[in-house]
Protein backbone atom coordinates (compact mmCIF):
# COMPACT_ATOMS: atom_id res chain seq x y z
CA UNK A 1 0.00 0.00 0.00
CA UNK A 2 1.42 3.40 -0.94
CA UNK A 3 1.91 6.08 1.70
CA UNK A 4 -1.17 8.25 2.26
CA UNK A 5 -0.55 12.00 2.13
CA UNK A 6 -4.11 13.13 2.81
CA UNK A 7 -7.56 11.68 3.31
CA UNK A 8 -10.45 13.94 2.35
CA UNK A 9 -13.84 13.06 3.82
CA UNK A 10 -16.72 15.00 2.28
CA UNK A 11 -20.13 15.03 3.93
CA UNK A 12 -21.92 15.82 0.72
CA UNK A 13 -25.13 13.84 0.36
CA UNK A 14 -26.71 13.53 3.78
CA UNK A 15 -29.77 11.33 4.04
CA UNK A 16 -31.34 13.74 6.53
CA UNK A 17 -30.23 16.91 4.67
CA UNK A 18 -29.64 18.84 7.87
CA UNK A 19 -26.54 20.72 6.84
CA UNK A 20 -26.49 21.23 3.10
CA UNK A 21 -28.35 21.27 -0.15
CA UNK A 22 -27.87 17.74 -1.54
CA UNK A 23 -27.42 19.14 -5.07
CA UNK A 24 -24.49 21.32 -3.93
CA UNK A 25 -23.03 18.35 -2.04
CA UNK A 26 -23.28 16.09 -5.10
CA UNK A 27 -21.64 18.73 -7.31
CA UNK A 28 -18.84 19.19 -4.74
CA UNK A 29 -18.26 15.42 -4.65
CA UNK A 30 -18.13 15.22 -8.45
CA UNK A 31 -15.59 18.05 -8.51
CA UNK A 32 -13.44 16.40 -5.83
CA UNK A 33 -13.42 13.06 -7.69
CA UNK A 34 -12.53 14.75 -10.96
CA UNK A 35 -9.71 16.81 -9.47
CA UNK A 36 -8.12 13.91 -7.62
CA UNK A 37 -8.06 11.91 -10.86
CA UNK A 38 -7.03 14.75 -13.21
CA UNK A 39 -4.20 15.90 -10.97
CA UNK A 40 -2.88 12.36 -10.47
CA UNK A 41 -3.29 12.59 -6.69
CA UNK A 42 -4.37 8.95 -6.39
CA UNK A 43 -1.38 7.65 -8.34
CA UNK A 44 0.53 5.03 -6.31
CA UNK A 45 3.79 6.46 -7.66
CA UNK A 46 3.13 9.96 -6.35
CA UNK A 47 6.25 10.87 -4.31
CA UNK A 48 4.28 12.87 -1.71
CA UNK A 49 1.87 9.96 -1.17
CA UNK A 50 -1.61 9.32 -2.45
CA UNK A 51 -4.73 11.33 -1.68
CA UNK A 52 -7.74 9.29 -0.59
CA UNK A 53 -11.29 10.58 -0.83
CA UNK A 54 -14.42 9.33 0.91
CA UNK A 55 -18.02 10.45 0.54
CA UNK A 56 -19.61 10.49 4.00
CA UNK A 57 -23.26 10.69 4.97
CA UNK A 58 -22.60 12.58 8.19
CA UNK A 59 -19.56 14.02 9.94
CA UNK A 60 -21.69 15.23 12.90
CA UNK A 61 -21.27 18.90 12.08
CA UNK A 62 -24.80 19.84 11.09
CA UNK A 63 -24.28 23.40 9.92
CA UNK A 64 -22.38 25.19 7.19
CA UNK A 65 -22.29 22.15 4.91
CA UNK A 66 -21.15 20.57 2.77
CA UNK A 67 -18.34 19.73 5.20
CA UNK A 68 -14.85 18.60 4.23
CA UNK A 69 -12.63 16.96 6.85
CA UNK A 70 -9.00 16.84 5.81
CA UNK A 71 -6.61 14.43 7.54
CA UNK A 72 -3.96 14.24 8.90
CA UNK A 73 -4.30 17.93 9.78
CA UNK A 74 -7.82 17.47 11.18
CA UNK A 75 -9.03 20.61 9.44
CA UNK A 76 -12.77 20.97 8.91
CA UNK A 77 -13.86 23.21 6.05
CA UNK A 78 -17.46 24.44 5.76
CA UNK A 79 -19.59 25.60 2.87
CA UNK A 80 -17.61 23.44 0.46
CA UNK A 81 -18.89 24.26 -3.01
CA UNK A 82 -17.28 22.98 -6.21
CA UNK A 83 -15.37 26.29 -6.47
CA UNK A 84 -14.05 25.95 -2.93
CA UNK A 85 -13.04 22.35 -3.58
CA UNK A 86 -10.85 23.60 -6.46
CA UNK A 87 -9.03 26.06 -4.18
CA UNK A 88 -8.74 23.65 -1.25
CA UNK A 89 -7.19 20.95 -3.42
CA UNK A 90 -4.75 23.32 -5.12
CA UNK A 91 -3.83 25.54 -2.16
CA UNK A 92 -4.08 23.16 0.81
CA UNK A 93 -3.69 19.59 -0.42
CA UNK A 94 -1.04 20.34 -3.04
CA UNK A 95 0.36 23.66 -1.81
CA UNK A 96 0.26 22.97 1.93
CA UNK A 97 -1.50 26.27 2.72
CA UNK A 98 -4.84 25.91 4.55
CA UNK A 99 -7.49 28.50 3.69
CA UNK A 100 -8.11 29.98 7.14
CA UNK A 101 -11.29 31.89 6.23
CA UNK A 102 -13.14 28.65 5.44
CA UNK A 103 -11.99 26.57 8.43
CA UNK A 104 -14.78 25.77 10.90
CA UNK A 105 -12.64 23.83 13.37
CA UNK A 106 -9.50 21.80 13.89
CA UNK A 107 -9.69 18.27 15.26
CA UNK A 108 -6.98 16.02 16.59
CA UNK A 109 -6.56 12.28 16.69
CA UNK A 110 -5.84 10.72 20.03
CA UNK A 111 -4.08 7.38 20.00
CA UNK A 112 -6.28 4.37 20.52
CA UNK A 113 -6.20 2.83 23.95
CA UNK A 114 -4.50 -0.54 23.99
Amino acid sequence: MPQVAHHLLLCATPTKALCCDPAVGAASWDTLKRLVRELGLESPGRPEGIVLRTKADCLRICSDGPILLLWPEGIVYGGVTPERIERIVHEHVIGGRPIEAWILQRQTFSPALR
